[in-house]
């Protein structure tokens, strides 16, 4: 059995609001504690990539990097979230720890190199049409800056319509490229567009996805998590209810160690 600690990013969706925020991330730092967890909260300022033009997408940069801030002075937690935008890199790695780069913008050149020359610690999330191994040039353009803090996430690729497949492979090769890979068990069971005008998902997946991807040698575990998920204002049908993490966590971590 390993020592080495499972890293696991963690959080809800979008910040809904402060309490919401402070709520889930109260209860995650004492989950990791009980769980001996390498653990990162994560939420988003902006979804800036909805299905919807009406559909809720957080209260902005200035506003959203005030809570996450509230977040780390209080629970000494550290912080991920993503930008849509090369401008906001600088400004939000004054607060977070990782930088998280939306996998419909991992080909965005100027938006991973502003996010590398901050020199964060950057979770790329591969596209949905891209091929593993494809992540190449990703990864090359991120390494161009000088800046060699990566990880690249598998997040599901799109297979017909509304409908995501993940290959296990995907994690193997890229495990090649050197650098640790990220397993993002909730967006993978997603159904883009499954509800119309709104994202689907089938959230009883997540678990042997999460476990599979252990088991393929994947280094860290992305999830989604909200207290009420069928009543979360985003992404609420491939959401962990929080009062269930916990009990899967464990279940997933007896995989992990004993691998």
């Amino acid at each position: 059995m390993s020592d080495k600690q499972l890293l696991v990013i963690a959080g809800p969706c979008v910040i809904e609001s402060e309490d919401n925020v402070m709520l889930i991330a109260g209860t995650m730092k004492e989950i990791a504690a009980r769980n001996g967890i390498d653990y990162y909260f994560k939420a988003s300022f902006d979804k800036a990539n909805r299905t919807s033009i009406s559909s809720f997408r957080g209260p902005g940069i200035d506003k959203g990097l005030d809570i996450l801030r509230k977040v780390k002075e209080k629970y000494g937690l550290r912080i991920c979230t993503d930008i849509h935008e090369p401008w906001q890199a600088a400004k939000v790695a004054d607060v977070v720890d990782i930088i998280q780069i939306p996998a419909f913008l991992c080909r965005q050149t100027d938006l991973l190199v502003a996010a590398a020359k901050t020199g964060k610690l950057l979770n790329i999330k591969k596209a949905q049409f891209l091929a593993p191994w494809d992540m190449t040039h990703v990864v090359r353009k991120v390494e161009e800056t000088g800046n060699k803090h990566i990880m690249l996430c598998e997040r599901g690729t799109m297979f017909g319509y509304n409908t995501l497949v993940v290959d296990m492979t995907s994690i193997c090769e890229m495990k090649k490229l050197g650098y640790p890979v990220v397993m993002d068990a909730t967006h993978s069971v997603q159904k883009p567009g499954g509800q119309g005008c709104t994202t689907g998902g089938c959230r009883e997946y997540v678990e042997p996805l999460a476990k599979a991807a252990i088991a393929a040698g994947a280094d860290a575990l992305f999830f989604e998590v909200h207290p009420d998920p069928d009543h979360a204002l985003s992404d609420g049908p491939n959401m962990v209810k929080l009062s269930e993490f916990e009990s899967m966590l464990q279940r997933i971590l007896k995989i992990y160690h004993n691998r």
